[in-house]
């Protein structure tokens, strides 16, 4: 079915021209049964030519890059936060090759489109830093693979300036995280009473604590920290159903602290797509004869609403909604009762 265009967002010309590009055969077929079918349309903008065509399934690769972008930053279900500076750079390198093709038309088009995407995001030092550290915190991804693409988006030089300030602030945002020497002490001394029943396993752990103990009292913390085991450590493959909430789970014992920084972290959301869904429901909790709830237990039929969605099957959630339409239709019939007594007593003066 074809989709129609609106001016205000580029993603609908996507899908037209989607669609479009699939009945190129069903113009030529129409001309074959219909003498007068050029003619026709010749009085009015004209008949898409084989140029025409050409165009359009040009147009359609290209803008098919961004509408796949917008739906990998617009999800929901998963973390985005870590992907943001993959598809800035991508978008960065098609916008360049794009001002080079051979058509006129589509090389002023991505001019403009260029000098639209310099103005937010041409100056990397204007960029918030917390994208690139949520970059880092993807271990499918390195140092040297991040200082790469700042190079391919700026100069050397500001690259190499902006890595320098990321690795400071990046190590300063980890102190934040880390508990303090006293605290990691004392999770690390044991009891000095053994039992004589006490196994032999025990022993060897207690034996270990009290090592690691001595040696921070010497030394103080450790010289090499999570941080910089995390990054001298080897990528993960690029996989493209990594779950790096799963992989900062399994690996939380190896990295503690780190862990929690990557948890705030990758939390954020790039879109506010999630924002917006939930003021556009919450005309649907709050409604003329449910107005006066507080905040926070309109918070909690949301988040519930939210997480019963997520965890039931899709049968599951058809049996919640019906009966819940089911209880809907109960309170009208109850307050439709009660409004037809209300309006007997005040016309009779009694029940």
């Amino acid at each position: 079915m074809l989709c129609l265009d609106v001016c205000t967002k580029w993603n609908s010309t996507y899908l037209m021209l989607d669609t479009t590009q699939n009945f190129e055969r069903a113009f030529e077929r129409f001309e074959e049964q219909d003498t007068n079918f050029r003619a026709e349309l010749e009085r009015g903008e004209g008949w898409p030519s084989v140029d025409d065509w050409a165009n359009v399934r040009d147009l359609r690769d290209f803008l098919e890059h961004f509408y796949e972008v917008t739906l990998r930053i617009s999800g929901t279900s998963y973390v985005t936060s870590n992907n943001f500076f993959d598809e800035l750079s991508e978008i960065d390198i098609l916008l360049r090759d794009a001002q080079l093709n051979s058509n006129i038309d589509f090389n002023v088009m991505a001019i403009k489109m260029k000098q639209k995407y310099d103005k937010y995001w041409g100056d990397i030092d204007k960029m918030n830093l917390l994208m690139f550290v949520a970059c880092l915190l993807d271990p499918r991804q390195t140092l040297k693979y991040l200082e790469f693409a700042l190079s391919e988006m700026s100069s050397s030089e500001k690259a190499s300036e902006m890595l320098q300030k990321l690795k400071e602030s990046l190590y300063e945002l980890f102190d934040e995280y880390k508990p303090p020497l006293h605290s990691t002490c004392s999770q690390s001394s044991v009891p000095t009473h053994v039992s004589l029943g006490e196994p032999q396993q025990k022993m060897k752990r207690r034996m270990q604590d009290l090592y690691k103990k001595r040696e921070l009292e010497i030394c103080g913390e450790d010289k090499i920290s999570e941080l910089d085991k995390y990054l001298a450590e080897a990528n993960e493959e690029f996989v493209e159903d990594f779950d790096i909430l799963l992989w900062w789970k399994v690996n939380s014992p190896r990295f503690p602290t780190l862990s929690k920084m990557a948890r705030d972290v990758l939390a954020i959301p790039v879109s506010t797509v999630a924002s917006e869904s939930a003021f556009s429901i919450g005309g649907r909790v709050l409604d003329q004869y449910r107005s006066s709830l507080t905040p926070k237990i309109v918070q909690a039929l949301v988040c519930t609403q939210d997480w019963i969605r997520k965890s039931s099957s899709q049968e599951d959630i058809k049996k919640i909604e019906e009966q819940i339409q089911e209880l809907d239709k109960i309170k009208n019939g109850l307050m439709q009762m009660e409004n037809f007594w209300r309006e007997e007593m005040d016309t009779n003066g009694e029940y």
